[in-house]
């Protein structure tokens, strides 16, 4: 009988080996090693990438507001940063930051305060209610996530996040980021 992943009677085969398997049987000495690690990375991104916009929209949180939440609750008291600050941190434009804020601030989520320094440097700073709402998102999601790692014990997670931290180095410096 044949496993239904994969078919292969090995449980721990799946349809990323039978891929591997069928390359070097049609060509034999085809360097495959990567398919198992390559096409297993694509379909995981896209599970997670589906799982966490399900998860987002029953937190009823879009990701861009998470993660302009986020980046100011995690710079610790007063939860505040200035665009550029936001944009270094998250990872987009400053244009992008602009439009998350607007959102956010139309929310209660977030307020502009002037710099008592600078009259014209101005920060983005979390409200009481934004504070409560990444709270409760993050622990929500990070329980959540923590369910989809169950599979994995404390040492294979550790393990498997510094191999990611590796290769997500080495390509971004292919990419030139």
């Amino acid at each position: 009988m044949s496993d239904t992943r994969g078919g292969s009677d090995n449980p721990s085969s799946d349809a990323v080996d039978e891929i591997q398997r069928s390359w070097l049987r049609e060509r034999p000495g085809t360097p495959v090693s990567s398919i198992g690690v390559i096409t297993r990375i694509w379909q995981i991104s896209k599970l997670l990438e589906e799982d966490r916009r399900e998860t987002m929209l029953r937190l009823g949180m879009d990701s861009a507001t998470r993660d302009l939440l986020s980046a100011l609750r995690r710079v610790g008291e007063p939860y505040r940063l200035t665009a550029s600050e936001l944009a270094h941190r998250m990872l987009v434009t400053a244009g992008a930051v602009s439009q998350r804020v607007a959102r956010a601030e139309k929310a209660g989520l977030v307020r502009r305060v002037r710099s008592t320094q600078d009259r014209r440097g101005v920060f983005i700073e979390l409200t009481p209610e934004g504070h409560a709402t990444i709270e409760r998102t993050v622990d929500l999601l990070l329980l959540h996530e923590d369910e989809l790692l169950a599979e994995l014990s404390p040492e294979q997670r550790e393990q498997l996040a510094d191999l990611l931290r590796v290769l997500l180095g080495s390509l971004r410096g292919r990419a030139g980021v």
